[in-house]
């Protein structure tokens, strides 16, 4: 069957894409710009310079911390600021995450519209931001080499990564980031040797939690992903598997995470980001998978410890990180004031957590912040409404996000009908055999039954931008 689009020219392509994600907006019903009346309270909180719930009087002053950024490239809302210093045999990690409870005035635009949005949606012709750009890209965004408001956590760790105390609520305080780092320039840094401390330590605190985690029996799906990048000629599609610095980071994340978490419980009040245990069926379901695949899981290892040893350059990873994610599913947030939750635990961390550590890109992350420190009236009674709304634009980003990905696949691959390319097969679904090409990193379903792990010959049939849909069929 011929491509909708194989006639084009690489530029009419690129016009049908761009015209395709843009009816993937409007039905989905995306935001449009940001309400007038928002942009305007933004502009006049921040020409003010004052913090609009007065916490400036009490704020404290730590811009003689080294804070850096590490973030991906381009970024301009950064969240957070890492800065890690040598105590002994151990280290103290101080974190500093964006301010915005001093910038958003309960009850006013900003509040309500982020409450609309809760949280910002990326695709590949634009995001929609949460809040507006002259506060994520500006006042709020612990941009390097100005001065900031910020919530700074301190932990104190052992040589091995364990915490000498227990979790105490972060200070809102002033902060100087030294400079923003890409990931790439961070782990190039580190690895030859250039990195600054506050830096060059995440190479020894990173790995250190990330050994606790196995401790406490915690799990971490590092599958690549599929990838949209921007390039002269338009979109590609390419797999990405983190960086080590990028794991490590994410290890001061979930640290972060599981601190407000216990802070919020020994308090009585607050949300968590849950995820129950994986039942027996959906274990014994896994097993049998990886039995086929050829890659055992032994009885008596943890399924954490089993997926942080796949080798990502083994031809089967792609089907057992497939066969992985029926492990992590029911995620939720459960809110509480006063009886704590019935499921607690995020199962994949082993420990109750929070999401904390990106107000500018996420609603919820305001409100735990502010139940960690002062616990004010305005946060406390929006609990309940938070998890209602985070599930809403949950599934809006989703929907988003898999609408993005289908129709840059057709792009990329509207030139290549009739051509065929060697696939893995990574699983077995009701539609047929769910497949992974390598170059480009498309994932597609073809017809029939195919063992995972195998690998099989397709060929590309139809690709239609304008429905997102690409068509294989076994050759």
């Amino acid at each position: 069957m011929p491509a909708r689009y194989a006639h084009l020219s690489p530029s009419a392509v690129q016009t049908a894409l761009a015209e395709s994600l843009a009816e993937l907006r409007r039905e989905l019903e995306l935001p449009e710009e940001m309400p007038a009346d928002v942009i305007s309270e933004a502009e006049a909180v921040v020409s003010s310079g004052e913090a609009v719930d007065g916490s400036d009087a009490d704020r404290a002053d730590l811009r003689d911390l080294e804070f850096h950024t590490i973030d991906p490239e381009g970024s301009r809302d950064l969240d957070q600021a890492l800065c890690i210093e040598h105590s002994g045999s151990g280290f103290v990690v101080h974190y500093a995450i964006a301010d915005l409870a001093a910038f958003v005035r309960p009850g006013g635009a900003i509040d309500a519209e982020t409450r609309e949005r809760g949280q910002t949606l990326y695709a590949p012709d634009g995001s929609v931001p949460l809040h507006p750009k002259v506060l994520s890209h500006g006042a709020a965004s612990l941009l390097a080499e100005q001065d900031r408001r910020a919530y700074v956590w301190r932990f104190a760790l052992d040589a091995e990564g364990a915490q000498h105390e227990a979790a105490r609520p972060p200070v809102r305080a002033w902060v100087r980031s030294r400079r923003q780092w890409t990931y790439v320039e961070a782990q190039t840094a580190v690895d030859d040797g250039t990195a600054p401390a506050p830096i060059a330590l995440l190479a020894e605190v990173g790995p250190a939690l990330i050994t606790q985690e196995a401790a406490r029996g915690g799990a971490s799906l590092n599958s690549p992903e599929e990838e949209i990048v921007a390039t002269p000629d338009g979109y590609d599609l390419r797999a990405r598997v983190t960086l080590p610095i990028e794991d490590w980071n994410a290890q001061i994340s979930l640290m972060t995470g599981m601190a407000a978490a216990a802070i919020m419980l020994e308090r009585g009040a607050g949300i968590l980001r849950t995820l129950p245990p994986a039942d027996a069926e959906a274990i014994a379901e896994f097993r049998r998978r990886v039995d086929v695949i050829g890659h055992p899981w032994p009885e008596d290892m943890p399924y954490g410890e089993y997926l942080r040893r796949v080798d990502h350059a083994d031809p089967a990873a792609p089907a057992i990180m497939q066969a992985a994610s029926g492990l992590f599913r029911g995620a939720d947030y459960v809110a509480f004031d006063g009886e704590p939750p019935a499921q607690l635990e995020q199962a994949a961390i082993a420990a109750p957590y929070a999401h904390t550590t990106a107000p500018l890109r996420r609603l919820v992350d305001r409100f735990v912040l502010a139940m960690c420190t002062d616990a004010p009236t305005w946060a406390r009674e929006a609990l309940p409404t938070l998890p209602d709304i985070m599930r809403r634009t949950g599934s809006l980003a989703n929907r988003l996000e898999a609408g993005a990905v289908d129709r840059v696949e057709a792009a990329v691959l509207h030139s290549r009908v009739g051509d065929e390319f060697d696939v893995v097969v990574v699983s077995q679904t009701k539609g047929g055999s769910r497949i992974q090409l390598a170059d480009p990193f498309v994932t597609a379903t073809v017809s029939g039954s195919h063992e995972p792990g195998s690998r099989i010959r397709v060929r590309v049939t139809e690709a239609d931008i304008a429905g997102g849909r690409v068509t294989f069929a076994v050759a």
